[in-house]
């Protein structure tokens, strides 16, 4: 493990490697602590490289055992090796050919990057940089080639060798051996490079291309596991024919293989032909899988698969560069599920999760450009803001400049960069050519860090019959950004009249003026014309930009919008405000009075979403739904206190639950009909209504509720009411709740993805005991310090999901996670990097907290030894 501080890389320090590869031939004998990498490569100087350059290629943890160029071993002093990199001081000028043979130790790579074997299986993860673990490589995105493979093993030990592209030989060995050889004819970065060997279970099926072309799928599982496949397959074919449809994307090879395995540091992995996905986003049945659970599959599956051209096809050219890849191919799987699904509640779900991570990671010293400038570790920007407002930027630039032209862009895109590595520049170029406008200010949402701040006024003369809207942009400093410049911001709008209906937008000037205002300036003032009765703006409509608005809707607008936006995003966002602008005051005052307007028309919206709810129940469990602790805190902004934020939430949620009780009842008694499970859209919605209501009804924690709860969790037919059930009862302490986690665990005893979810349920309790509880879990069987999924789900889950646990004024919340990273770290730094990564806020909170927190940082800073990935972020942290 590299243990000092890495060196900044810098995007204005990019240039073209000096020598690139062409052509690779791995051979790959697997063995569990010995297998050998024979890498045959034609290497080339570039064209634009400095000519005279030395061969220098990375490695990471490698020994090599024997190097040639074009057939003859190199002396010792031609070339020097270390377990870091490969330098050949005088290579030779023209094409030639570069053998290296490596030994790596799979069994010991507990890093979970480049190769390693874990439950038997031997698998890869090379994005970033874990190619480098296997075989010394130009291991950068820009360096593409053309990938053969043979990997042989053991046929009782491994009887599946699978790799990138199509299979074009395979056969038997000598004492029990076997090997396969894959060949992938698209040049590709050796990012994409992915091999797994090992005994797994196979579901196979086919998808005929639009051009009439058979594709051989297939999803390789533990045994036993296969009938868990059948959504996951159904939800590759559905997201195949919708690229087809909704981008023109083709698949472009003859076979198309997913791996589910256990220990994986990511959600999945886009390598060309083999995507490796963690297999809690690949199995699902109804007794083991949420609807929550079906919803990730189909999206993480349709992500990955889109890779092929947002990606793939079309790579990166640099690591700054990684939101033209991520950003794009998430919006992507927004769309689709948007199709799939109930595009309003998705665009919900979208951005609720957009503001609880990206905006408070813009918020704090981890805040970075969607494109950044400089990176110390390049794992460390796989994060909300390259994902997450990498999406929401493009989605910004499709309402700035239409469908039409969107689609365009995209088209010429595709088109003009198929094979390429690119960069932003030449994504936005696409647009601006298709849609015939300067895009260079729109640019500044890639430079520019922070959630912009837009503020709105509006002002009614009804003599004159005008409604000006007044807008102001502004910028808050973040890490090396102190001075900002003005953005381009399309805020979708309308004017809503006092009967309902949306009114015609015509200018003072008497022009008609589309539903999209464009903020490119520090102010703007718009007038409308025709409004002898003040309108209600409904603005940012759909969420058109990731901005934080201030306005001056009064709590009677707010209400007004709830029932009448004909936008559904609006509409709630409208009651989140509600919700929120009370929780804020609350928190503020350390109490939870409900007795004012603003709670008043919480409560009347509440009430309407839940009159509605027969019409459009997954939005109306969408409206029920509070703003979390940490949206709360988001708001609050500095000096939060936890225990105030918590106790003020708890209380609106009594609050509204007694006040809603018997139409909470109604929806319980029509919504709870049992009923065949299925994962669909329309019958998840009704569930997670129920769910929610469920959850509101028992929060008063009265003993009868409570024990109708418990009956519910065991009586459910589905995993998605029991462990609803069950997350109601963790609320409240007592005999139900223990008896209840028990026979969960119980029941559920051999199925880890299962036990994921009951320990993070336990983590997230926001009752003093609960960090005893945690560590406590650490010792159940159930947990293993080693695996990703178990660090996450009860480490991760207490220190990010647990506001009031975590940031416990005595500090041993903030104290145990210390201890974890740096006991993690050696292990496996990426997943130590991301759990440190719950203080991204610790600045905001009050000050006792405030220097506890910044102590657990400093003793994480004093280790010995640290990872590149913790020291990054332990750094950046501390400011």
């Amino acid at each position: 493990m590299r243990s000092e501080q890495a060196k900044p890389v810098r995007l204005s320090d990019y240039r073209v490697a000096d020598h690139v590869v062409k052509t690779v031939y791995l051979a790959i004998v697997l063995h569990p602590t010995a297998t050998r990498v024979t890498a045959d490569l034609v290497v080339e100087r570039h064209p634009q490289g400095q000519a005279d350059a030395p061969l220098v290629f990375d490695g990471d943890g490698l020994t090599l055992t024997a190097i040639a160029v074009d057939g003859q071993p190199l002396a010792p002093e031609a070339y020097e090796a270390t377990a870091e990199r490969l330098v050949i001081h005088r290579p030779p000028a023209g094409a030639f050919r570069l053998r290296v043979e490596t030994v790596i130790d799979p069994q010991a790579n507990t890093q979970l990057m480049g190769l390693y074997r874990s439950s038997g299986t031997w698998c890869t993860q090379c994005e970033a940089e874990g190619f480098r673990r296997i075989t010394y490589f130009p291991d950068r995105p820009d360096v593409l080639a053309v990938y053969t493979t043979r990997i042989e093993a053991e046929k009782k030990t491994a009887p599946v060798l699978l790799g990138n592209g199509n299979l074009v030989e395979a056969g038997d060995l000598a004492e029990g051996r076997h090997y396969a050889v894959w060949h992938d004819p698209h040049p590709k970065p050796s990012y994409l490079f992915a091999l797994v060997g090992g005994d797994l279970a196979e579901v196979t099926d086919t998808f005929t291309t639009v051009s009439g072309r058979v594709v051989r799928l297939g999803i390789f599982v533990e045994h036993g596991k296969e009938d868990r496949c059948a959504y996951a397959m159904d939800a590759l074919k559905r997201s195949m024919r919708w690229d087809e449809e909704a981008f023109g994307c083709e698949y472009d090879l003859e076979v198309f293989n997913l791996v589910a395995v256990s220990d994986f540091n990511m959600g999945a992995m886009e390598n060309k032909g083999l995507n490796i996905f963690n297999d809690k986003y690949v199995l699902a049945l109804p007794d083991t899988a949420t609807d929550q659970d079906y919803a990730a599959i189909e999206a993480i599956i349709a992500h990955e698969y889109f890779h092929n051209w947002t990606g793939n096809r079309i790579t990166c050219r640099d690591w700054f560069q990684l939101c033209l890849k991520e950003g794009l191919t998430v919006f992507r799987d927004q769309e689709f599920s948007g199709d799939m699904r109930s595009r309003a509640v998705k665009r919900i779900a979208d951005v609720r999760l957009l503001k609880s991570h990206q905006f408070a990671e813009d918020a704090g010293p981890l805040s970075h450009p969607v494109r950044p400038e400089i990176y110390h570790e390049i794992n460390n920007f796989y994060t909300a803001t390259v994902y997450e407002k990498g999406a929401e930027i493009i989605r910004a630039l499709k309402v700035l400049i239409g469908a039409e032209a969107f689609r365009g862009g995209m088209d010429l895109y595709l088109a003009r960069h198929d094979g390429d590595a690119a960069t932003v520049e030449d994504f936005i170029a696409c647009f601006a050519e298709a849609s015939r406008r300067d895009l260079t200010q729109f640019f500044l949402w890639y430079r520019q860090s922070g959630t912009p701040q837009v503020g709105v006024k509006t002002r009614h003369d009804p003599v004159a019959g005008t409604f000006t809207v007044d807008l102001a942009q502004s910028h808050l400093p973040t890490p090396g950004q102190t001075d900002k410049q003005p953005m381009v911001i399309p805020l979708a709008f309308g004017l809503i009249g006092p009967d309902g209906a949306e009114r015609a937008l015509f200018t003072e000037e008497g022009e008609a003026m589309p539903g999209v205002i464009a903020l490119d300036t520090a102010q703007r003032s718009i007038t409308f014309s025709g409004h002898p009765t003040r309108p209600v703006l409904s603005i940012n409509r759909g969420f058109s930009a990731p901005v934080v608005l201030k306005t001056d809707l009064t709590a009677a607008d707010l209400g007004f919008i709830a029932r009448h936006d004909s936008d559904a995003y609006n509409r709630w966002q409208a009651i989140q405000t509600l919700a929120t602008e009370h929780l804020v005051a609350a928190s503020r005052k350390g109490a939870a009075s409900v007795e004012n307007q603003g709670a008043e028309t919480l409560a009347e919206a509440l009430a309407g979403a839940l009159a509605e709810a027969e019409r459009d129940p997954a939005f109306a469990a969408q409206a029920l739904t509070l703003p979390s602790e940490s949206d709360i805190a988001r708001e609050l902004g500095s000096d939060v206190d936890p225990d105030a934020v918590f106790t003020a939430r708890k209380a609106l949620r009594q609050a509204v639950g007694s006040r809603l009780d018997a139409a909470l009842g109604t929806v319980l008694a029509r919504f709870a009909t049992p009923g065949p499970y299925a994962p669909d859209a329309g019958s998840a919605g009704r569930r997670a209504l129920c769910n929610v209501a469920l959850d509101l009804w028992a929060s008063g924690g009265a003993a009868d509720r409570l024990a109708a709860v418990a009956a519910r969790h065991r009586d459910a037919d589905n995993m998605t009411d029991r462990f609803a059930a069950l997350a109601v009862l963790a609320q409240h302490p007592g005999a139900e709740r223990e008896a209840a986690l028990t026979a969960f665990r119980e029941r559920y005893r051999a199925d880890a993805l299962i036990l994921d979810k009951w320990l993070a349920l336990q983590a997230a309790i926001p009752e003093a005991g609960t960090l005893a509880r945690v560590e406590a879990l650490l010792a159940d069987p159930a947990f293993a310090m080693t695996n990703p999924n178990r660090l996450r789900a009860l480490v991760g889950s207490f220190a990010s999901g647990n506001q009031t646990q975590f940031n416990r004024p005595d500090g041993a919340g903030y104290t145990f996670l210390a201890e974890v990273v740096v006991e993690t770290d050696p292990r496996n730094p990426q997943v130590a990097a991301r759990l440190l990564s719950a203080f991204r806020s610790w600045r905001a909170l009050e000050p006792g907290r405030r220097a506890l927190a910044r102590a657990a940082l400093e003793h994480v800073a004093a280790a010995a030894t640290l990872s590149a990935d913790v020291r990054d972020i332990v750094a950046r942290s501390l400011g």
